[in-house]
């Protein structure tokens, strides 16, 4: 098992520094300066080491919590309860150390004479800095932009003002262009390449276009060609492909030990014998802070298994668990416990203890061994992803072909053995349950391709699940409006006993106040204490109807506010004001 370990470099800047592996074959000197610290290939990898932990931490991207998997504790994003903070730091945050990090470098590189070398980790140095404001960006919009190292004398930039958007990402834009053209083209699942650099920039372009297009910010075309143009130069450029092997080529995507580098362009490493660990098979089959379970929104979405929907089934609502899960995409056996479900070899049922909404995830699980610590390796860059983003971006620009679907969307389907998405048809006769404002998405483009970009939709749901994506998805589409919607689950008729793996004999018990006997289930809950049912057509909680979680919790979502998150006081006070505050939000300062 081949196992990449980044060595790591502590160096704050021109601080002191110990003995340090890849430092043993320098001057010895008190104090390192750039000078005697910039001038080989290897302390330049050993200085980038430092950027990928700190802005592609990569722990819990499984934690893909939005309108799909519901947890006991709510995000305040999710649950409107989101307040204005007095700082927020870290990559995602306001946090600004790991800037001044990649700029240091940026500014000092140019002492290494080897220009090759140089030119690669510049690249990676650039795509790091592009992703830093990406997290910025989708989350605050306006930010002041820094290409430079900042001391605490030069005031001016200290009390700088935000930057526009559009200045930010054309910056962003320039740092993966050079990023792409300088970087390595060897592939290396570990650590940044040409490749890397051109899926980030489909990724950020893709968010940037729609999120311009459906917030009615203008110019989003170019972002969206942009992001066309870098896909189709990775997928003909690149040589990946999507992982076609043995009979479940997605489940084993996720639960393989060591990233698979056919489709996987870069992931994150961990190594149980250096403690790097996460902790995803955990936070599927525990309690508490754990997984709750996913809503049945997103258990519908899954087609069957002939491309028909399932959602135009008559009785779809009120199907109990193994009659839904007859004859489904494939990808939903491969990503849930569904009847059939084995662990290690035993047949297993969904844990109604563990999942209150019914649904139990398993994406990622590999066996028992790993239940409290987990080691195989989180994909962050996958080629499925540049497929999907390549079709949506040509979709929404109106640009999109059968030949784009087959070279795209159909392959990810080929993959699952699922029917091609045949556009005619889509635009034709456009889901209504997609389109709707219950399910759906009711601000999607009303255009001709409507149809195609509710299928686009559907399949970046059900590809991506589990993967990050999830939440930022809804805010670039403009569908903040969902977590309104009552957060529904598995449908129970009433009080009873149910088989939920299919072998003829009861997993769960449901009872209330009225029931009567005994039963064998090893799962026996009282309806109304640690579950709770909610009836869709009269509108009530009671014993029958879906499972629900946070039904007493009112939420709302301020359309002209909560797509973005509020800037922290102490920064504005700081700045004595330089930094405005995002619209909606009202910090009490008086400028």
């Amino acid at each position: 098992m081949k196992k990449t370990i980044y060595r790591i470099l502590v160096l704050p800047v021109l601080a002191i520094m110990t003995a340090c592996e890849g430092m043993l074959n320098l001057t010895p000197e008190d104090r390192v300066t750039p000078t005697t610290f910039f001038n080989t290939e290897n302390n330049l990898e050993l200085f980038t080491n430092n950027f990928y932990p700190s802005v592609l931490p990569a722990t819990s991207i499984y934690r893909d919590e939005a309108d799909g998997i519901i947890t006991p504790i709510l995000n305040d994003a999710i649950s409107g309860q989101r307040i204005i903070p007095e700082t927020a730091g870290g990559v995602d945050g306001w946090g600004w150390d790991v800037l001044r990090q990649i700029n240091y470098y940026l500014e000092n590189s140019h002492l290494c004479e080897d220009v090759e070398a140089r030119n690669h980790y510049d690249g990676v140095a650039k795509f790091f800095r592009a992703y830093f404001y990406f997290y910025k960006v989708r989350r605050y919009g306006d930010c002041p932009w820094y290409d430079h190292v900042i001391g605490s004398a030069d005031k001016d930039d200290l009390n700088k003002p935000r930057d526009s958007r559009e200045l930010v990402m054309q910056n962003i834009i320039a740092d993966l262009d050079w990023a792409a053209d300088n970087l390595r083209r060897e592939k290396d699942v570990y650590r940044v390449t040409r490749w890397t650099a051109l899926a980030l920039k489909s990724r950020i372009c893709l968010f940037e276009g729609t999120y311009r297009k459906y917030h009615g910010l203008g110019d989003w075309e170019k972002y969206l060609d942009e992001c066309a143009k870098a896909s189709d130069l990775f997928m003909t450029e690149s040589g990946y492909t999507l992982y076609n092997e043995g009979s479940t080529p997605y489940q084993d995507l996720f639960s393989s030990m060591d990233a698979i580098s056919t489709e996987i362009i870069m992931a994150r490493d961990f190594n149980q014998s250096l403690s790097l660990t996460h902790s995803v098979q955990n936070y599927e089959i525990s309690s508490g802070s754990g997984c709750a379970g996913v809503t049945k929104r997103i258990v519908d979405s899954y087609l069957m298994n002939n491309g028909e929907r399932f959602t135009d089934q008559d009785g779809y609502k009120t199907m109990t668990f193994i009659d839904e899960m007859k004859d489904r995409d494939p990808r939903l056996a491969q990503t849930f416990r569904t009847p059939g479900y084995t662990v290690d070899g035993t047949l297993t049922y969904p844990d109604l203890s563990i999942a209150k909404l019914g649904y139990q995830p398993m994406k990622y699980y590999i066996s028992k061994t790993y239940d409290l610590t987990s080691v195989n390796d989180l994909p962050l860059f996958r080629t499925a992803e540049v497929y999907l983003n390549f079709a949506e971006a040509k979709a929404e620009l109106g640009t999109l072909n059968q030949d784009d679907l087959d070279r795209s969307i159909n392959l990810i389907r080929t993959r699952a053995d699922m029917p091609d998405l045949i556009m005619a048809d889509a635009n034709a006769n456009p889901d209504q349950w997609l389109e709707s404002e219950q399910w759906g998405y009711p601000n999607v483009d009303k255009g001709a391709n409507k149809g195609v970009i509710l299928e686009i939709r559907r399949e970046r749901t059900i590809e991506l699940f589990m993967e990050g994506f999830r939440y930022y998805d809804l805010m670039r589409w403009k569908e903040g409006k969902v977590f309104e919607k009552p957060f529904l689950g598995m449908y129970f008729p009433a009080p009873g006993e149910y088989d939920l793996d299919g072998d003829g004999n009861p997993d769960v018990y449901l009872y209330d106040d009225t029931s009567s006997g005994t039963s064998s289930a090893p799962v026996q809950l009282k309806i109304g204490e640690r579950i709770y049912l909610y009836d869709q057509e009269t509108g009530t909680v009671g014993s029958k109807g879906n499972l629900i979680m946070h039904q007493d919790l009112i939420r709302h979502w301020n359309e002209d506010r909560d797509y973005l998150y509020p800037i922290p006081t102490r920064d504005r006070i700081l700045t004595n004001g330089a930094l405005s505050q995002n619209p909606g939000w009202d910090d009490g300062l008086s400028f």
